[in-house]
């Protein structure tokens, strides 16, 4: 039952998200917020999919403790395109509300990125490892926690000042994910029920998604009326 219902899941998350990406950066004409906001839909789910077809095709087969280095590589990769995903978001939020300078903000991001992937290359995390460190699982979510109260600061407050109705709750998913994401992070390989998690998780990830797929549609109808 469980293989079912996560491999379906999977399909459908994976086909709605990159899809979305795509016709994003396929209708944004010329709307860099849109372009950017597509082309993160698309990092997502393909990133996604390096950890998700794996753990599918585990699920449906032998069982995932034969699958131990494909599902270790997925989650890798997927370490470093959800790096890349939230950068992208940061900038999507400085094309959204036009903001120019903050230069201070934008380093910190780097920094923390860059920080974030250095410390998932390092061989300490034993990703292809059937007991990965769980040190590094934590050491390599400081910054990328960091980057995620960033932006979720940032989205709160712009779209409080200026009165953002369609990404009113930008914020929100954002603390969702991440809210479902750390217990996964801390507690699944001791408590592997908790992994559950990680689907309420992607709901808030496609939830973003939506949001700037919907106010891409509503901008484009609002367009033609005028």
């Amino acid at each position: 039952m469980q293989a079912i219902f996560e491999t379906l899941f999977d399909v459908v998350y994976l086909t709605t998200v990159i899809t979305l990406g795509v016709l994003m950066i396929k209708n944004a004409k010329k709307n860099a917020q849109f372009t950017l906001f597509g082309i993160m839909a698309v990092i997502l789910g393909v990133g996604d999919s390096f950890h998700l077809v794996p753990r599918a095709i585990a699920l449906c087969t032998t069982g995932l403790e034969n699958y131990t280095i494909p599902l270790g590589i997925g989650k890798f990769i997927t370490s470093i395109t959800m790096t890349v995903f939230y950068v992208i978001l940061y900038y999507v939020w400085r094309k959204r509300y036009q903001v120019n300078g903050f230069k201070p903000v934008t380093i910190l991001i780097y920094i923390m990125a860059a920080t974030r992937i250095i410390l998932c290359i390092m061989p300490q995390n034993e990703w292809i490892s059937k007991n990965p460190s769980l040190e590094w699982g934590i050491y390599r979510n400081i910054p990328f926690a960091i980057i995620g109260i960033m932006i979720i600061i940032l989205f709160y407050k712009k779209s409080k000042e200026t009165q953002d109705h369609a990404f009113r709750y930008m914020w929100l998913a954002i603390v969702l994910s991440f809210a479902f994401y750390i217990p996964v992070v801390l507690w699944a390989d001791v408590y592997p029920a908790i992994g559950i998690l990680m689907i309420p998780k992607t709901c808030a990830y496609v939830w973003i998604v939506l949001m700037g797929y919907n106010n891409m549609k509503n901008s484009k109808r609002t367009d033609k009326e005028i």
